[in-house]
């Protein structure tokens, strides 16, 4: 395959071209094309099983693609170029690219044995090579925009499921990644508990220019929140566009199914 021409500056940040995967029989995603822009918050809905997690799974690099090419801030993810073609990623170039990504799972993947401020600074000083009183202090200014500066010495066993999942998102910003993604992270939550979360997902949307793709089941949030909402069914977008036009008067027929169904739950 031929390296593609780079312009000077890229327009998108996160580029998929015809991207596929399957598991099995199963066809995950099929011939996906995706363009997110810089610093854009996209909400990304759809039925269970349609591919939606998927999606965040191939920009992590924990799933592979079976074909197609996808682009973080203008290079190959899971390519490469050698001598003037792109090659297969190996995996010195799949580390530089994760560098870049962020992300936030469903439950939390806290580390049991480390105190939160020990989970907070083992990536950026192990993985980044930042000092650990620098690693220290970002951690802290995190836990604070979390609402947690007081849990620095807490053990993930002695936090209830919403600030483990904000700790988890301060652990992620703390590599300061061009690219957050987030696998419906409140899916795991007791219901009283959503709301701490959804808040904090919010200030970092409104206060910062992070590029930001939520996998959600919150239409509320998606709505308020979102730049641009995505319709994902069976492996393909059926349907995007501003949150207005998506929840008051989408195009498509299973849109407006979905929309109905899970708006009236």
């Amino acid at each position: 395959m031929p390296v593609p021409e780079q312009p000077t500056a890229t327009r998108w940040i996160v580029e998929l071209d015809k991207v596929s995967k399957s598991f099995g029989d199963t066809h995950v995603l099929r011939e996906l094309c995706l363009n997110v822009a810089p610093g854009e918050k996209l909400a990304i809905i759809g039925p269970s099983g349609s591919g939606k997690t998927t999606i965040l799974r191939v920009l992590m690099t924990l799933e592979t693609i079976d074909s197609g090419t996808i682009t973080v801030g203008g290079e190959p993810l899971w390519h490469m170029p050698h001598r003037g073609q792109l090659v297969p990623a190996n995996e010195k170039h799949l580390r530089k690219m994760r560098g870049q990504l962020g992300m936030v799972f469903q439950h939390f993947n806290l580390f049991p044995h480390m105190n939160v401020l020990d989970n907070i600074t083992e990536a950026p000083i192990h993985v980044q090579g930042l000092a650990k009183g620098e690693a220290q202090e970002r951690a802290r200014q995190l836990l604070a925009m979390v609402g947690l500066a007081e849990k620095v010495d807490a053990y993930p066993a002695h936090l209830s499921g919403g600030q483990k999942q904000r700790v988890a998102i301060a652990r992620a910003c703390a590599m300061r990644p061009k690219v957050m993604l987030f696998d419906e992270v409140t899916a795991a939550l007791d219901p009283e508990l959503v709301g701490e979360v959804l808040s904090v997902l919010r200030q970092l949307a409104e206060e910062t220019d992070m590029t930001m793709l939520i996998v959600t089941h919150e239409m509320r949030f998606a709505r308020e929140v979102a730049d641009r909402v995505l319709f994902f069914d069976q492996g393909q977008i059926r349907e995007e566009g501003p949150p207005e036009k998506i929840f008051t008067n989408p195009d498509h027929e299973r849109t407006r199914e979905f929309l109905k169904a899970v708006l009236e739950h």
